[in-house]
């Protein structure tokens, strides 16, 4: 096996830095337009600063002509300690919010960076998008399959940059595995196998508590209907409640399914089938601990494994994306990229990290200069639809089958009722 393609790797490093993933993009590139200058600063609003807010104000200031104005949080704690780590670079202090449409009405504010639970995820994309501001959410970006279809109406409708936090979409070695792999390297590709394993804690049981002092529990909850709080929620086990969070294949099976669906080339599969439990705790976790997904596109077929409650995973590592081929296969284990031959002999490492920065950096740039992001909206809802739908298939204990090109569910309609959620008074989505 050749050891650079026709383009010559060190060409194609250099290319892949300079435009990113949206040259293999399966949609069309399209031009958005440019901000006024190239070297115009950058303002950007942080929306929820206790977890994922933190790397976005690091990657933002690390990168130049850019200046985080706002840091926004529910939470009075996470708004000073965000503040500080901006003064900490050397910035001027940003101001401190706890309701994001503060820093919405905002005229100098150009971004919204979202990283606020998965249920706010699409409302308040949407509401940066009307109000003229790009956004930079994080995965998986909605909630629901409504919710990903109403995101990218609202940034076509505005004309907006809006960005999924799929960082793996702008690391040059990724990008280089799938130039390489769908060149040919290793023959025609049939089938990807990720998976996702941890040692994740038992939540315990959790008592109905007043909310503390410092938490705005109802601008928590948002557009998610009211429920009573519990002391065992915040700030990280709303992933593991339908009614919040996604499950570990809304919060890590994003990332692998996305590398995935690049690779295969597919987006909306025909069949889906998810089986699994709550095996290891008795506990308040509503979503599983141990599930397997297959999903079935026809002429090729992928599957995500994952095991929340054990860390050994597979190829010596807790994430991957193997790709099997007819001559051979690409193994990437965490962040290293292995190129194998049928008997499994190794014939290549591609080097490289990862990191947020350059995944924002993409960002900005579409922003100042045009077109479409590595992971538009567009591109990465397509593989959060697949998050989605292992889960519906899970919730309803059946086979869900699929009309690819209107990407609806058929043959049933227990699942559909799944497809969208109830939503607060007053915060229903709107394009």
């Amino acid at each position: 096996m050749a050891k650079q393609d026709s383009l010559g790797r060190r060409h194609f490093l250099k290319q892949t830095a300079a435009l990113g993933a949206g040259i293999l993009a399966s949609g069309p590139f399209v031009s958005i337009n440019a901000a006024e200058s190239p070297n115009k600063k950058i303002v950007v609003g942080v929306m929820g600063t206790n977890g994922r807010g933190m790397a976005h104000i690091d990657a933002y200031l690390s990168l130049p002509n850019t200046e985080v104005a706002y840091v926004c949080d529910v939470d009075s704690r996470a708004i000073e300690k965000a503040a500080a780590a901006v003064v900490r670079r050397n910035q001027k202090r940003p101001q401190g919010v706890s309701d994001f449409r503060q820093i919405l009405d905002d005229p100098a504010v150009d971004v919204l960076s979202v990283a606020a639970p998965n249920h706010w995820h699409a409302p308040a994309t949407i509401l940066a998008c009307s109000a003229g501001k790009h956004v930079y959410v994080e995965k998986p970006g909605s909630h629901n399959p409504r919710e990903g279809e109403m995101m990218v109406a609202a940034a076509r409708k505005h004309n907006r940059v809006v960005q999924m936090g799929n960082q793996r979409r702008s690391w040059p070695h990724i990008i280089e595995a799938i130039h390489r792999l769908r060149s040919g390297e290793i023959g025609r590709v049939l089938f990807a196998r990720t998976w996702y394993n941890n040692l994740r804690p038992s939540i315990g049981l959790g008592k109905q508590v007043p909310p503390p002092d410092w938490l705005d529990y109802t601008l928590w909850q948002g557009p998610a209907p009211d429920k009573p709080f519990k002391d065992n929620l915040l700030h990280y086990n709303w992933h593991w409640h339908w009614h919040w969070g996604n499950g570990e294949l809304g919060n890590n099976g994003i990332h692998a399914l996305d590398v995935a669906r690049w690779g295969l080339d597919v987006e909306c599969p025909t069949r889906v089938t998810c089986g699994g439990g709550r095996y290891y705790y008795k506990d308040d976790q509503e979503t599983p601990d141990t599930y397997v997904t297959t999903y079935d596109f026809g002429d090729k077929a992928a599957t995500w494994e994952s095991h929340s409650c054990h860390p050994r995973g597979f190829e010596g590592a807790g994430f991957g994306i193997n790709f099997h081929g007819e001559k051979g296969s690409i193994v990437i284990a965490g962040n290293d990229v292995t190129i194998y031959d049928q008997k499994g002999t190794s014939l290549e490492t591609l080097p490289g990290r990862g990191g947020d920065a350059v995944h924002f950096a993409n960002f900005l740039q579409c922003i100042r200069e045009g077109g479409r992001p590595n992971s538009d909206i567009e591109e990465g809802q397509k593989s959060t639809l697949l998050c989605h739908l292992g889960n519906i298939a899970y919730r309803t204990g059946r086979t869900i089958n699929l009309d690819p090109k209107a990407r609806t569910i058929v043959g049933g309609d227990d699942g559909a009722r799944f497809w969208t959620r109830d939503y607060r008074p007053g915060w229903q989505p709107r394009v």
